[in-house]
């Protein structure tokens, strides 16, 4: 894919918006004509399993991304449990984002593992073949199953991704996952990189590549900067880097097409949209519009 009309368009709800707003947020979006809606799960916010129940029930084509479910906070055999609930009421409509999580976050509730990297991949792989209606015996560093079986799997079984940032983390979606979903603030450079990492992990021709990008759409300049800067100063400290090279899909709404296109010639499949500032579907609107996509709210 080489510009932004073959990408899949994405929009966050986020982790600080109500979540009684969620159905008529998720309703709106699927009526603008996006292509998914991705929720999140932060200690302390929302559940995500629970938000993408309430956005499937609300909608009734759009796809829903679960980005991300931590792995220590999660049994594995519970969370496929879910995910195969809803890929069999909503077949065809669901990824499941599964990564480390925070680990601060991960210590406060004393689940932190031994080994993070080993925690991933013993629950990807677990639960990934439990969607697929195997039995499961793992003995297993951080996960044990003792023959676990679901009684109902998925007849269509939703992707598995890895949002992850780190070298050896991407080496390892590459390998165990079906895609990779990565965070906000990288640009076509990192996704190259990211690219190379998976395939050196074993990624496949069909590795799906997910990214999340902060946008903020508008005709004033400063405004925009003003909007987009505490976020991008915050992101920019947990990414390592400086604020002015932290990516965003900002500026007039052909302004972010244009981004959004660098992304896609980068690898990116779906580019989901985190919106700041005020109005988001009235700039999520803006983009779809100058896509070619929008559809009738």
């Amino acid at each position: 894919m080489t510009d932004a009309t073959h990408a899949r368009i994405g929009v966050m709800f986020d982790r600080d918006w109500a979540p009684e707003s969620l159905p008529g947020f998720a309703r709106q979006a699927e009526a603008l004509g996006v292509d998914d809606l991705w929720v999140v799960e932060d200690l302390g916010w929302n559940g995500g399993v629970s938000a993408a129940a309430v956005a499937l029930g609300a909608t009734e084509r759009l796809r829903v991304g679960i980005g991300i479910a931590p792995a220590p906070l999660r049994s594995p055999a519970l969370l496929a449990m879910e995910l195969a609930t809803l890929a069999r009421v909503f077949p065809g409509r669901l990824v499941a984002g599964i990564g480390h999580g925070v680990r601060e976050w991960m210590e406060s509730v004393g689940v932190a593992p031994r080994s993070p990297l080993t925690l991933l991949e013993e629950t990807i792989t677990s639960v990934r073949a439990l969607l697929r209606g195997e039995r499961v015996e793992l003995d297993g560093r951080e996960v044990r199953l003792d023959g676990v079986q679901l009684v109902h799997p998925p007849v269509q079984v939703p992707p598995v991704v890895a949002g992850v940032v780190r070298p050896r983390s991407l080496e390892l979606s590459g390998r165990v996952a079906d895609g990779t979903l990565i965070a906000e603030g990288h640009g076509p450079q990192d996704l190259a990189n990211t690219r190379a990492l998976t395939a050196k992990g074993g990624a496949a021709s069909d590795h799906t590549l997910t990214v999340l990008a902060f946008a903020c759409v508008g005709d004033d300049p400063a405004d925009v900067a003003r909007t987009l800067h505490p976020h991008t100063e915050g992101h920019g400290a947990w990414l390592g880097r400086p604020q002015e090279d932290v990516f965003t899909v900002s500026g007039t709404a052909a302004e972010a097409v244009g981004r959004i296109g660098e992304l896609a010639a980068a690898g990116a499949d779906t580019v989901v949209l985190r919106i700041v500032g005020e109005e988001p579907l009235r700039q999520l609107a803006g983009v779809l519009d100058a896509l070619g996509r929008l559809g009738t709210p």
